[in-house]
């Protein structure tokens, strides 16, 4: 694994937390940060050290979106070759993190908006403070909703009439507004969010890791397949997981009468 500057990143206990670190711009995204994020997450799936990521903000922030001065009014200066490669960078980024057969936990401190929205969407789970925000600004400053995936995404996780409402309209929503739409996995007082996402962390890097990955890999999968093939997919996903080691400890475990001992294979 390479070294990151434009953000703090460490791993313990096999689980690696990626932590925003522009407070004074409420983590706004640079062209650095958007390529060290898809290089990440593009390493992680061969780093065997690492079995969950989480991603959070330093400061008041989850993240503001891509900086005003540092990517807007850089890509003033660029003609369309040159905006395509920025906006195919930044799809690159969620790409990675939703192929990632590895949990993706995303502790939402405060705003996620714009891009910093779509970052937390791409996430498995979103763990929010009642502080946090979501808002898909995108036409409020004259482009698209669809950005980064957020109009292939969005409707998949609140549904299309919530998704039409959140990517038009672009008005700001509240961590219990959030959780009614099924945006939120959870919602806690701010002073337990990384005790509560550090919990989960725990349990999932704990949990058979096989299993997981197979389970995120078949909900990619399955999005674009009729109930024929799905069904053909997971008997073939599943038996694959019969066979394995994980499998087998499960019912050591049982007759043992102790808990399992995962180790991924």
């Amino acid at each position: 694994m390479g070294a990151y500057r434009s953000f703090d990143y460490a791993v313990r206990d096999g689980i690696g937390t990626v932590t925003l670190s522009r407070p004074d711009r409420l983590n706004a995204l640079t062209f650095e940060v958007y390529g060290e994020l898809e290089r990440l997450a593009w390493e992680l799936q061969a780093d065997e050290a690492v079995r969950v990521l989480v991603l959070t903000g330093s400061g008041k922030g989850f993240c503001s979106g891509g900086d005003v001065h540092d990517i807007i009014g850089e890509l003033q200066k660029r003609d369309v070759k040159g905006m395509l490669a920025f906006t195919r960078m930044t799809g690159a980024v969620v790409r990675n993190l939703r192929m990632l057969e590895k949990p993706v936990i995303a502790a939402v401190n405060g705003i996620a908006a714009g891009a910093g929205a779509v970052l937390a969407l791409a996430a498995d789970f979103r763990l929010l403070s009642d502080r946090a925000q979501f808002a898909f600004l995108f036409t409020k400053v004259g482009l698209a909703g669809a950005d980064m995936g957020a109009a292939f995404l969005l409707p998949k996780v609140v549904g299309l009439g919530r998704a039409t409402e959140l990517l038009i309209l672009g008005d700001p929503i509240d961590a219990p507004t959030a959780e009614r739409y099924g945006l939120a996995y959870k919602v806690v007082p701010h002073e337990q969010l990384m005790e509560e996402t550090r919990g989960l962390a725990r349990r999932l890097a704990e949990g058979p890791r096989q299993a997981f990955g197979m389970t995120k890999r078949m909900l990619n999968n399955e999005w674009g397949m009729d109930l024929l093939t799905a069904i053909e997919a997971e008997a073939q996903a599943q038996a694959l997981l019969l066979m394995s080691e994980d499998h087998k400890e499960v019912y050591r475990a049982l007759t043992e009468k102790r808990p399992p001992r995962f180790t991924g294979h």
